[in-house]
C-alpha cells in the first residue's frame, strides 16, 4: 500500500484539499444516478499543489562543485558496476562496494569545438586509479553534479552536522532494520532522536539513524541529497520539527493512537484515514438521493468506504 507523505498541513488545507477533489468529481445530475472517479495521478496532483503551499524546514544543501574540490576529497562507493563507468589501463576485478576513493585532480579530457572537457581522477585503497569521463568543461559543473555510484562524504558530514541529535517526529511508518536493511511496518507521528547520518545506496545517498525516545527502538530510513531533492524523500517528507497532533485539534487522542499505529475504524473522517493509512489509489464517489457515497481504493483490493464522509465500511 502506498502511504501518504504528510506535510505538516493545517485543517483548512484539508478542507481545500476536498474541494479540489470535489471538483475534479462534480458533474449536473438529472435525477440518474452518476459515478465519477478520481484517478491517482489527480489526487497526486492536487496533494501536490496543497503541499507546495505550506512552509518547510528544509535541511541545508551542501555546495561543493567539482573545481573546488580539494585533492584527497573523499567519496563512497555503492556499487562494483563503478568500475563499468570507470576507466582503467589494465583489466580490473577489484571489488569497490563500500570502499573510500580519493580525489586526485583532473586532467583534460576530449576536444570538441575546440572546448576541452574535464576527465577526474581518484584513488582506490589499493593504490589503483580510475578516471571518470565527465564530458564536461570546467564551465558547466554546478553544485548539484554528482559521479554515479559514488556519495559525497563531505556531504554526508555536513548533512549529519545539521541534524545528528535533533529531536523531532518521524512521519512515515516505513522504517529499516539496523541489522539487516529489511523493511518493517512500524509507527508513525512519534518523536524520535537522529543518531546519526551516513552514507546510504545508490538512489538515496543519506541513510538517517534514529531511535524512538518512548521505547528506545533504533532503526533507519534512507533519505535523498539536500542538493538533488527526491520528492517524497527528502527530510520534510519524513520527519516534522513539531508534534503532528497540534495540527488536527479536532482529532481525538483515541484516534490519534490509531492514527500512529496506521489503523482505521468506523466513523472515523476521511481526513483521520487519510492521515492513518495515506492517499488512496483511486477515488469513486456515488451521489443519491440520501448522500454522498465515496469508495478508496489502495492497492492489494484494500479500500474504505465512506458515506457522507465518515467511514463505514474497509477492507485492509
Amino acid at each position: 500500500m502506498r502511504l501518504y507523505r504528510e506535510h505538516s498541513f493545517r485543517p483548512k488545507a484539508y478542507s481545500a484539499l476536498f474541494v479540489l477533489f470535489f471538483a475534479l468529481t462534480s458533474c449536473m445530475f438529472t435525477g440518474v444516478e452518476s459515478t465519477k472517479q478520481v484517478t491517482d495521478k489527480e489526487v497526486q496532483r492536487t496533494i501536490g499543489e496543497l503541499e507546495r503551499r505550506q512552509p518547510t524546514m528544509t535541511v541545508q544543501p551542501f555546495r561543493d562543485s567539482v573545481p573546488a574540490w580539494r585533492i584527497g576529497k573523499e567519496f563512497y562507493v555503492t556499487d562494483n558496476q563503478l568500475r563499468l563507468i570507470m576507466s582503467r589501463a589494465d583489466d580490473d576485478t577489484t571489488t569497490l562496494a563500500g570502499k573510500i576513493l580519493r580525489y586526485d585532480g583532473y586532467e583534460a579530457g576530449s576536444v570538441l569545438d575546440n572546448t576541452a572537457t574535464l576527465n577526474l581522477k581518484f584513488i582506490a585503497p589499493t593504490g589503483k586509479a580510475y578516471i571518470y569521463r565527465t564530458g564536461k568543461t570546467r564551465e558547466q559543473f554546478t553544485h548539484s553534479f554528482i559521479v554515479p555510484l559514488l556519495i559525497d562524504l563531505d556531504m554526508v558530514h555536513d548533512v549529519d552536522r545539521q541534524l545528528r541529535g535533533r529531536e523531532v517526529y518521524i512521519k512515515t511508518p516505513l522504517w529499516y532494520d539496523l541489522s539487516d536493511e529489511s523493511l518493517r511496518r512500524e509507527r508513525q507521528f512519534i518523536k524520535v532522536r537522529i543518531d546519526a547520518v551516513e552514507p546510504g545506496n545508490k538512489v538515496l545517498p543519506l541513510r538517517v539513524r534514529f531511535t524512538t525516545l518512548d521505547k528506545g527502538e533504533q532503526a533507519f530510513v534512507w533519505m535523498s541529497d539536500p542538493n538533488a531533492t527526491m520528492p517524497g524523500r527528502d527530510f520534510d517528507s519524513l520527519f516534522s520539527l513539531r508534534d503532528m497532533h497540534e495540527n488536527y485539534p479536532d482529532i481525538t487522542e483515541v484516534t490519534w493512537q490509531r492514527i500512529i499505529q496506521g489503523q482505521v475504524a468506523v466513523g472515523m473522517t476521511k481526513e483521520e484515514c487519510r492521515l492513518a493509512i495515506g492517499a488512496p489509489k483511486r477515488i469513486s464517489r456515488l451521489p443519491d438521493q440520501s448522500g454522498l457515497r465515496e469508495y478508496w481504493y489502495y492497492d492489494g483490493g484494500s479500500y474504505l468506504f465512506f458515506v457522507d464522509g465518515l467511514l463505514s465500511d474497509y477492507r485492509l
